[in-house]
């Protein structure tokens, strides 16, 4: 045997290569990659990715890695074509962005990129992504299909999340919520709907990385007809942990339901699920009041800024205008202080006092990987678990499920 003949032998096949401007800027990236494949990875610039996915050496290649940061964000065009000629050749694409706009990833997964991993990679991301480009192709399948809605026995909590200004990140509690409570308990987990109400800018389905099924506009114009199946049609599975009722595919008005169309919905769904998380749009409606009443927990988000002082003021008095029940409003306040921040609880307070409310909740600010995992389709927990912002919703998912659980021993 030659000594040519060994080294080959040395050597074993490249199941994957990192794509990048130069490797030796993501230096956990090389860690990981030595952690998961040893020496069955290579590294390549951009320029050369394209000529090197047709030679003889990338036919055993299972995933290709492309690293970029902000410098590289010109190159989006190009970095494109990188990812389309990868797919063409049947390998699996991770996109590694650090101070990457949502645009620019946009643009990559739109192209075919698989999965996305922000950088600095948080613990055992890599590997995660890497098990579930292995996952088959069925399961992927399976988590876009409709989840059984259960038995219809069960008297669910209604939860609805409501932003009162835009951005204060209602939208991001009530997905992330659902996929906690949906996960709170691993011998038992609990039956959990999450509903989107926005039906006009409604993002849920964007959140998630979910079709938005022609059954749900359908269901919405015709509810005194529906039934069970009807309404198991108009979901769509995330995972095979949650049932998503989405926004409809078109924007359609806001008065085109109504009261009695919506507390259909609510009482059809809180009879097959343990959880119903409803998402509500940033617009007082007629039907508005249904879900106030229905709720268990309504969750008002706001920020801590003037606009959501001014609209806390105003969503009151029009509550109370009307005579429903403005104290069923529980205050969140989403990116609070920072521990470091010694006068943010003062400032709190203060805010609280002068609105004459009850701030029962201060959310941490989770930076850029709330909006990374939101755009890659993924609730916190699967793109950044350590987050600050995850530690918190899992927390009130947790108080919540002990809660109800506590309720239903004494019921």
């Amino acid at each position: 045997m030659t000594h040519s003949d060994a080294q080959s032998q040395e050597l074993p096949p490249l199941k994957a290569v990192t794509v990048s401007r130069d490797v030796q800027n993501f230096d956990l990236l090389i860690e990981d990659m030595e952690s998961a494949l040893g020496e069955a990875w290579g590294d390549i610039g951009f320029k050369e990715a394209r000529h090197f996915f047709e030679q003889p050496e990338a036919e055993a290649l299972d995933f290709v890695a492309l690293a970029l940061d902000a410098e590289d964000e010109d190159k989006t065009i190009f970095l494109s074509e990188i990812v389309k000629s990868a797919k063409s050749k049947g390998f699996k694409v991770i996109v590694i962005a650090e101070d990457v706009t949502p645009a620019a990833l946009h643009q990559l997964l739109r192209d075919g990129a698989d999965e996305f991993v922000p950088y600095p990679l948080p613990e055992g991301e890599l590997h995660a992504a890497i098990d579930r480009l292995k996952a088959p192709a069925a399961a992927a399948a399976v988590a876009a299909a409709p989840v059984a809605a259960g038995p219809g026995k069960k008297e669910g909590v209604i939860i609805a999340t409501h932003g009162l200004a835009g951005g204060t990140g209602a939208t991001t509690l009530a997905v992330n919520l659902a996929f906690e409570l949906a996960t709170v308990d691993k011998k038992k987990p609990p039956k959990v709907c999450l509903i989107d109400l926005d039906l006009q800018f409604g993002s849920i389905a964007t959140y998630l990385d979910l079709p938005r099924l022609e059954p749900v506009f359908e269901l919405w114009t015709d509810t005194e007809s529906m039934d069970d199946g009807m309404l198991k049609d108009a979901l769509v599975g995330f995972e095979d942990r949650l049932s998503v009722f989405t926004a409809p595919s078109d924007m359609i008005p806001l008065d085109l339901i109504t009261s009695e169309d919506v507390t259909r919905v609510l009482d059809m769904a809180a009879t097959h699920f343990d959880y119903v998380i409803v998402d509500m749009p940033k617009t007082l409606v007629q039907w508005s009041e249904a879900v106030l009443r229905k709720a268990a927990v309504y969750f008002a988000m706001l920020e801590l800024d003037m606009r959501s002082a001014q609209n806390a003021l105003r969503l009151v008095r029009a509550l109370q205008a009307e005579d429903l029940p403005a104290d069923k409003l529980r205050y969140v306040l989403n990116r609070g202080p920072k521990f470091t921040d010694l006068n943010g609880k003062s400032r709190i307070k203060r805010m609280a006092e002068s609105l004459g409310i009850k701030i029962e909740l201060v959310l941490s600010d989770g930076g850029k990987p709330v909006t990374q995992g939101a755009d890659h389709g993924q609730p916190l927990a699967n793109t950044a678990a350590k987050n600050p912002l995850r530690k918190d919703i899992a927390k009130l998912a947790s108080d919540l499920h002990a809660l109800g659980q506590s309720e239903a021993k004494a019921a």
